[in-house]
C-alpha cells in the first residue's frame, strides 16, 4: 500500500482551493467604492458618493475582462463578484438617495391622518424596492448565464441602474438643488429603475461588439451625431452621464415597442392547402402506358 505524503497532500489542496489575487482585487476596490459611496452619503457628500458608484461601475467591468486576458476565472470570483455587486449596485445606491431626496417624505407624516401616514413611508419603500430588485436581478443573472442570450441583457443591468440613480443625484448636487425639493423625481427614478431590473425587456449588452472587425459609414456617423448631441445638452460630466444612463435605461423599453410593432406589421402566414394528388390518366390517353 502506497502511503501518501501528508505535507504534499496539504499544499496540493492549498493549491486548489486558492483564489487569484488580481480579478479579485479589482472587485475588492469595486466593493471598497460602493461602501465608500454610503460613509459620503452619511456625511452629507453627495457628489463624491455618487462618482464613487461610477468608479465602482468602472472597476466592476475590469476585473472579469482581467479574469478572462489572464486566464484566472473560478467559481469563488463569480461569487464574490456578485457580492460586491449587490452592494455597490443595489445597497449604495438605495442609501445614497434614500439619504438625498427619500427620506424627506418622512416630514410629511401627521399623526391621525392615514394618508400621510402612507406618504411617509413611501422614502424607504422605494429604496427597499430597488434593493430587492437589485438582488432578484443578480439571482437570475447568475442563474440563467448559461442559457441566456449573450447579446442582449434581460431587465436593466444592475450596474446601469445605479448610474441612472447615481447621477441624477450627482446631476443636481452640482446645482446646489436640495434633494427634498425633488423627491417625487427621486422617487419615480428609484422605482422605476429597480422594476426595470426585474423586468423582461432586452437591454443590449454590447458583448458581441469586435473592435477587430470594421464597422459601416452610418454607424459611424451615427456614433459622432449621437456624441454631438450629448454634448449639446450636457454641459458637465454629471450631466452627460446622466443624459448616458437615461437613454439607456428607455431602450431597453423602445425596442420592445418597436419589435412589438414590427411584429404586427408583418402579415400573418398562412398555411397553403395541400395540392392533391392527380388522377392517373385514363386508358388510351397521353401518359398512359396501355395506349
Amino acid at each position: 500500500m502506497i502511503r501518501r505524503d501528508p505535507h504534499k497532500l496539504a499544499k496540493v489542496e492549498g493549491r486548489r482551493r486558492g483564489i487569484y489575487w488580481l480579478p479579485n482585487a479589482f472587485t475588492t476596490a469595486a466593493l471598497f467604492a460602493g461602501f465608500f459611496a454610503i460613509v459620503q452619503a452619511m456625511n452629507g457628500r453627495f457628489e463624491v458618493a455618487a462618482a464613487a458608484i461610477f468608479i465602482a461601475g468602472i472597476l466592476d467591468g475590469l476585473d472579469g475582462r482581467v479574469a478572462r486576458w489572464t486566464r484566472t476565472q473560478s467559481a469563488f470570483g463569480a461569487e464574490y463578484d456578485s457580492l460586491s455587486d449587490m452592494v455597490s449596485f443595489g445597497v449604495a445606491p438605495a442609501l445614497v438617495v434614500y439619504v438625498w431626496a427619500l427620506k424627506d417624505f418622512s416630514q410629511l407624516g401627521e399623526i391621525g391622518s392615514k394618508s400621510q401616514w402612507l406618504l411617509s413611508r413611501l422614502g424607504w419603500v422605494a429604496a427597499f424596492i430597488y434593493c430587492a430588485c437589485a438582488a432578484l436581478r443578480l439571482a437570475r443573472f447568475n442563474t440563467q448565464l448559461d442559457i441566456a442570450d449573450k447579446r442582449y441583457f434581460t431587465g436593466l443591468p444592475s450596474p446601469a441602474a445605479a448610474s441612472l440613480v447615481a447621477s441624477l443625484v450627482w446631476a443636481f448636487s452640482l446645482y446646489q438643488v436640495e434633494g427634498g425639493d425633488v423627491m417625487w423625481l427621486a422617487w419615480i427614478v428609484t422605482v422605476f429603475a429597480g422594476f426595470s431590473m426585474v423586468s423582461n425587456f432586452k437591454f443590449y449588452s454590447g458583448k458581441d461588439i469586435n473592435l477587430r472587425k470594421a464597422v459601416s459609414f452610418r454607424a459611424i456617423v451615427g456614433t459622432a451625431i449621437g456624441v454631438g448631441l450629448l454634448s449639446l445638452i450636457a454641459d458637465t460630466l454629471a450631466e452627460l452621464l446622466l443624459a448616458v444612463s437615461v437613454v439607456y435605461a428607455l431602450s431597453g423599453y423602445v425596442m420592445t415597442l418597436f419589435s412589438m410593432r414590427a411584429a404586427k406589421a408583418e402579415p400573418p402566414a398562412v398555411d397553403e392547402p395541400p395540392v392533391p394528388p392527380s388522377p392517373p390518366p385514363a386508358a388510351g390517353e397521353k401518359g398512359d402506358p396501355r395506349a
